[in-house]
Order: C-alpha cells, then sequence, then structure tokens
C-alpha cells in the first residue's frame, strides 16, 4: 500500500489479483485494474501518478492513474519468476524489480534506449530492494539472508538476448529435436545450452568452460563458450558487488540514511538494525536482533 500526500490517494494492491485507489478525504473508491495473476508489491511515482505492479507471473505492469479512469502504459517481462519486490527511484527514472528466479533487474524507464540490466548474485529468491541515489548503490535481500551492494556506478553492459537453433552456433551438431538433420548426419542430437556473454546456442562441448563477467552481472561463475571465455580478461572479472551475511530470512528492509541505519525483518521473527555505513562498506557491521 502507497499513500500519496500530493494526489491524496491510498493505492494498494493484493492478492485479489487486483490495483486500486481511493480518495482519503471523500473514502471513495477512483478506479481499479485487474490482472491474471496475484499482485505481491506496488511502486507509485508521486509526481506523475504512474503506478508499477508486480505480480506472480513474473511481469510488470505500468498504469498511469487517473480520477475515475486510467490507461496502460506497457508490460515489463524478463523475470522468470515471480516477482517479490520493486524500487522506483524518481530522480534517475529508474525501476528495480526482484523475483523468485534470484534476479535483479534494472529497468531504465527514463532512458531513451530503454535499456535493461541484468543482476545475478543471489542463491535464493529476492525479496527487498533500496537505491542510494547519493552513492548509486543497489541494496538487494534474499531469503536465504544473503545482502548483496551492487555497485551502480559503473559502465554495464546489458545481457544478451538468447538466440533460438535447431544447431550448435559453434560446431553445427544438430540438437536433440532436430530429427532431420540427425538422420540426415547420422548423429545423436545433442543438449542445446547458452553462451551467457553472447547468447548463441550452443552444446556442451562448445561450452565446457564457467567464468565471472560482473560487468555484465554476472557476479557467479555462469556457462559461457570457449571462444568467449577466450576473450574474457582477468581485470574483466573483478566484482562489482560486494556480498553480506545477514544470518537471517530477510523478508523486508527499509532504510533511515540521515541516521545511516537499516533495518531487516524475516520470517523468523527477528529484527536487525544494522549500522548501514558499514554495509555498504566494505564490511558488514554486527546488528543486534529482537524479538
Amino acid at each position: 500500500m502507497v499513500f500519496s500526500l500530493e494526489s491524496e490517494w491510498v493505492v494498494s494492491t493484493g492478492h485479489d489479483k487486483s490495483v486500486s485507489w481511493m480518495c482519503t478525504q471523500s473514502g471513495s473508491m477512483l478506479g481499479r485494474h485487474y490482472f491474471t495473476a496475484w499482485a505481491s508489491c506496488l511502486q507509485y511515482d508521486h509526481e506523475t501518478q504512474h503506478a508499477f505492479v508486480g505480480d506472480y507471473s513474473g511481469q510488470i505492469t505500468l498504469l498511469k492513474l487517473e480520477k475515475q479512469t486510467y490507461s496502460t502504459i506497457t508490460t515489463l517481462k524478463g523475470h522468470e519468476g515471480s516477482i517479490g519486490t520493486l524500487w522506483w527511484d524518481p530522480v534517475q527514472r529508474l525501476l528495480f524489480s526482484g523475483a523468485s528466479d534470484h534476479s535483479v533487474i534494472m529497468w531504465d524507464i527514463g532512458g531513451r534506449k530503454g535499456r535493461t540490466l541484468l543482476l545475478q548474485g543471489h542463491h535464493e529468491r529476492v525479496q527487498a530492494l533500496r537505491y542510494l541515489q547519493l552513492t548509486r548503490q543497489l541494496l538487494s535481500c534474499s531469503a536465504d539472508g544473503g545482502i548483496a551492494v551492487w555497485n551502480m556506478d559503473t559502465q554495464r553492459e546489458e545481457a544478451p538476448q538468447w538466440l533460438d537453433s535447431d544447431s550448435c552456433q559453434k560446431c553445427e551438431q544438430p540438437f536433440f529435436w532436430n530429427i532431420k538433420q540427425m538422420w540426415d548426419t547420422k548423429t545423436l542430437g545433442l543438449r542445446q545450452h547458452h553462451c551467457r556473454k553472447c547468447g548463441k546456442a550452443v552444446c556442451g562441448k562448445c561450452s565446457s568452460k564457467r567464468s565471472t563477467f560482473p560487468i555484465m552481472g554476472f557476479e557467479f561463475p555462469v556457462r559461457v563458450c570457449d571462444a568467449c571465455f577466450d576473450t574474457i580478461k582477468e581485470e574483466d572479472r573483478t566484482a562489482l558487488a560486494t556480498f553480506h551475511e545477514g544470518k537471517h530470512n530477510i523478508a523486508h528492509m527499509d532504510m533511515d540514511p540521515s541516521r545511516g541505519l537499516m533495518v531487516t525483518c524475516g520470517s523468523d521473527r527477528i529484527v536487525k538494525i544494522w549500522d548501514m555505513t558499514q554495509v555498504v562498506g566494505c564490511s558488514l557491521a554486527t546488528g543486534f536482533s529482537s524479538r
């Protein structure tokens, strides 16, 4: 739920598969929009009256809200799991989303190119996000207690779209569904993989190596084809994020930058308060908890 003092609205969403906005002066319902899946998270731009709603199908719907009406601007698709959290930065007009596919995506809503950046550094579903405008850092928390601090004040590249092919785009051997080529060449079909650096469809033999590639958001080793592996230099593997252990199942996270504090709460019924100056630095301070 979001309260907008500027428009005097309460915008809310939930498992009834809808988003609604109400007038706080009259208490009347101004409008409602329905989705095909449970709505899981909400962000709102108070100046432009745009609402961002993530749902369990993995989509993010951008709506322009008006009194008694609304318009659907676009639907963002990129996650392979349900959206767990959203964060909107109205200054740079960046939308960040975290999902059950363990990934974070940065959507450049205000940019002309509309680019998207994929960030992969969690082992569990991402459930909380906060962007620090001043330091250009993104904090993400996952269900296993992982806290990642991403350096967004650096040049990053978009991960390529995965290409479709009936045969390996390196050795040209057929994949297992390519019956015709398998029959013509009298060979067994191979399993298809994708190189995370170039996006080409390749077989296991042509993509036997793993590498980190932080400039594309891959902080953990991922599959790359042999040709791309040879082009990755040691400096290309320099991490652009730091990782810390929250030591509890983080469900929500918030910050008070003016006091330098971060608070996390989890399904383990524990609330922890952290020294934020240490979290975004080189080491994570020991928090204290209360039940």
